[in-house]
């Protein structure tokens, strides 16, 4: 658990790309149906957030952070019921290729088996983002 007593997992998955390969094609909001289906089928820039109608949860509102040479693609999902989860991502040089973490958190009242469920999605995305990069 972290500090505010929430279970975290961290889930990372080794690409054979560059950094900056990985990091321009997950920073870019448009190619996540392609490989994030969590977020579902479509999404479309309206104003300054990326608005996902078509996602397993409804509409959702996903706002990232700025562009930066760090790696960092965190961003915040903000459910139909008005609640925000933040979704902390890493690209991280690993030798010549990189690799992808997602830190799933818990969020609060989901049971083992839901967190289970969630970890594995998440895995499947990431695999999904490996085999598209490899593979491109």
């Amino acid at each position: 658990m972290n500090s505010t007593g929430q279970e975290s997992r961290h889930l990372g998955i080794h690409i054979a790309r560059t950094v900056n390969d990985v990091y321009a094609y997950v920073s870019d909001p448009a190619n996540l149906p392609a490989w994030a289906q969590g977020l579902g089928g479509s999404i479309e820039k309206i104003a300054d957030e990326w608005i996902a109608d078509s996602s397993p949860m409804g509409r959702v509102t996903v706002v990232f952070a700025p562009r930066n040479d760090l790696g960092v693609l965190d961003h915040y999902v903000t459910l139909p019921s008005g609640e925000t989860v933040y979704n902390p991502v890493r690209v991280i040089a690993d030798d010549s290729g990189s690799e992808v973490v997602f830190t799933l958190r818990r969020r609060p009242g989901t049971t083992d088996a839901d967190f289970e469920r969630d970890a594995d999605m998440v895995f499947a995305d990431l695999a999904r983002l490996k085999e598209l990069l490899e593979s491109a």
